[in-house]
């Protein structure tokens, strides 16, 4: 396996009304908005520069993610660009480990995920990532 890219990482923060106070605080700004279906959640992409990957604020608005971290968000992934999403899971699973979701499921308009689960990555879940079209900003 070639060493991967850090795409992004992944913040759960309850709701919008938090994600501005932490954006603020770092400096961060805002590159696109959208909504995961997969997973019922409005995200922010911050923007990209020569010294840092993005993050990702993921808002919840249903589901198991609402109560992550006792419903109060926190850290949630490391996120690696790949090339083909489908040939990381086969390459996992020959390894016997297991995927999250049994096919990649679409992110945002211009990606597809999956995840490696985090008994298999000490406890860190690992999401792959694959451009599939330009991201509509």
């Amino acid at each position: 396996m070639e060493p991967m890219r850090i795409h992004h990482i992944g913040i759960i923060v309850p709701t919008r009304e938090q994600a501005d106070p932490f954006m603020d605080l770092f400096g961060l700004e805002i590159d696109y908005t959208g909504h995961v279906d997969a997973y019922d959640a409005d995200i922010i992409f911050t923007k990209y520069n020569d010294r840092e990957s993005p993050l990702e604020l993921i808002m919840p608005l249903s589901g198991v993610l609402t109560k992550f971290n006792g419903g109060k968000g926190g850290l949630h992934h490391i996120a690696f660009e790949v090339e083909d999403v489908e040939a990381v899971k086969r390459e996992y699973e020959e390894k016997g480990m297991e995927m999250l979701e049994e096919k990649a499921v679409v992110g945002t308009s211009d990606l597809i995920v999956n995840f490696l689960r985090p008994k298999f990555s000490w406890g860190v879940l690992v999401e792959f990532v694959q451009t599939v079209g330009p991201i509509q900003r």
